[in-house]
Formats: C-alpha cells, sequence, structure tokens
C-alpha cells in the first residue's frame, strides 16, 4: 500500500532539504467527499447569511429588540456625521468609520447596505432568493454532517484521529510553537493542534451554528421550546451564529495558510486522491 523513495523535496519555508517519505492512504472516501461538499456549502452559506443579515445590520444579546432597548452589540449603517454620509460599524458600543466596506459601499459610496455587494449571494437585495440558497445548503450541510459522524464513528476514525488524548494536551504548546516557527511534521496522524483545531470544527462550531440557526426558526421554536432556552432567546441566538460563522471563516483562513505552507501539493492530493507522503521516518497511522 506504501513505497519508499529517496527522492528530495523543494526547500521547505525553513530553506532546508528533505527527503520524501513513504506515499501512504491517508484520508478514506467519506471524508474526502464530505470535506468538499462542506467546503461549497459553507461559501454558499456565508455570502446567502450576509445577503440576510443586510436586511437588517444590527446584532443584539437577549430575547427582544427594538428602539427602545440598549442591547446591541453590532451594527453595521450608514449615517450623516458632520453633514457628509458616511457608514458606521459599531461594536459594543465602539464606533469605525467603515466607508466603502461596511454600512456604505459600491460606486461613489451610494450603497448604503451592511455588507458589499460582492459578499453576498445574490449580489443585488433580494432577501427571498438568499434565504432559499441558504436554507437549501444548510440542509446540506446537516446531511452530510450526519453521514459524516455515522462513517466516522463506524470506521472509528473521529476516536482514532480526531478526538484529542491526553498527549495532545500535553505536546500542544510544542506543537504551537513549531507552527510558529513554520515546522511541520507531515506524519501519518494529526498534530495535536490539527486534533484540537478540527475537534473544535466538527465537534463545536458546526453542531453550535445548526442549533442557533434552528432556533431563529418560528416553526422549530414551537417544536423544540427549549432552544430558546439554552440560547437565551431568537436575538441571542442569532449573534451566536454570526459569531460562530467569523470563527469558522478565520478557521479557513487559517487551514489555507496552513496548507500553502505545509506544501500545496501534498495536502491537496491528499484530499482529493486520499494519498499523502510522510516525512522520511515518521510512517504511523498509514490509513484513515
Amino acid at each position: 500500500m506504501a513505497t519508499e523513495t529517496s527522492e528530495t523535496d523543494p526547500a521547505t519555508p525553513g530553506g532546508k532539504q528533505r527527503k520524501k517519505g513513504r506515499l501512504i492512504y491517508r484520508q478514506n472516501a467519506w471524508t474526502r467527499v464530505t470535506h468538499w461538499v462542506w467546503a461549497i456549502s459553507l461559501f454558499f452559506l456565508l455570502l446567502s447569511g450576509l445577503q440576510i443579515f443586510n436586511a437588517h445590520p444590527e446584532l443584539y444579546i437577549g430575547s427582544e429588540s427594538g428602539f427602545e432597548y440598549e442591547n446591541t452589540v453590532f451594527s453595521a449603517r450608514a449615517r450623516a456625521v458632520d453633514g457628509e454620509r458616511r457608514g458606521i460599524t459599531t461594536i459594543l458600543g465602539q464606533e469605525f468609520d467603515t466607508t466603502g466596506v461596511l454600512g456604505l459601499s459600491g460606486a461613489d459610496n451610494r450603497d448604503v447596505r451592511g455588507f458589499p455587494s460582492w459578499a453576498t449571494i445574490p449580489s443585488n437585495r433580494d432577501l427571498a432568493t438568499g434565504r432559499v440558497v441558504h436554507l437549501f445548503f444548510a440542509w446540506v450541510l446537516v446531511g452530510t454532517l450526519f453521514v459524516w459522524f455515522l462513517a466516522s464513528f463506524l470506521n472509528r476514525h473521529a476516536w482514532r484521529d480526531l478526538i484529542p488524548r491526553v498527549r495532545d494536551i500535553t505536546e500542544l504548546p510544542r506543537d504551537i510553537v513549531q507552527h510558529l516557527k513554520f515546522k511541520f511534521d507531515h506524519g501519518g496522524s494529526y498534530s495535536p493542534l490539527q486534533k484540537w483545531a478540527y475537534f473544535g470544527v466538527l465537534f463545536i462550531l458546526f453542531p453550535l451554528i445548526v442549533l442557533t440557526g434552528l432556533t431563529m426558526s418560528p416553526g422549530m421554536d414551537a417544536a423544540w421550546p427549549w432552544l430558546l432556552d439554552i440560547f437565551g432567546g431568537r436575538q441571542t441566538a442569532r449573534t451566536i451564529h454570526f459569531i460562530t460563522m467569523a470563527l469558522l471563516v478565520l478557521f479557513f483562513i487559517v487551514h489555507i495558510a496552513m496548507v500553502i505552507l505545509a506544501g500545496p501539493l501534498n495536502e491537496m492530493r491528499s484530499m482529493i486522491t486520499g494519498w499523502y507522503r510522510t516525512s522520511t521516518g515518521n510512517h504511523e497511522g498509514e490509513s484513515k
């Protein structure tokens, strides 16, 4: 299943040459398919979600909202400042001029909207279409999550490769330092930092964004009123939903950066074909 080689890789970020290790089957078909379905789903969910957010570009903490309440934690609106219309973003009471990006954007800054047109699906103001796209890919995400959880527990991928152990806690500081130095261990199994990151996304952020999304549905609230109790009301659930989305975007940015720094061809081959080349002398965990 694996082949030995003594070829030499191009220079690593540290400028050193390293010999190639074995080519191993690292990612099974279930992992690869769900990975790409999630990537596509989250892209459409993000941009359609911003279209929905633009219908009311404010976030609150609590179960109620309105002019008589002072529970706004985030807003992106346009307003007059010294006789000139500006885009003003407010975060926890602190105001920032974000003209051209948030609150006011477009040609000559004439488009009054929370997020600019290039960041929403569809790009024009169309709340109905945004909701249709959002709900469609939300159910695609939920269905794919169910398939992944079922397959990963049956083949023990989740227990074997993703759930952190005591060793992953003790070795985490060292692994963080190694990543900050751009020193990556191309092993057959995930490093402690990878385990904690994937565990956080798959077992915390994904369930959280699904549950808060359901909490914003009046129909689901009628069927499962306990959702409102858990998240402190529909408005708080909307805020948590938005923050969770932001954390997923942050994870995506860091994830792409790590793929590029660790060797994009090797990482992409792993998620397309399943085959991954380890560092010399590190051949543990040959199949997932």
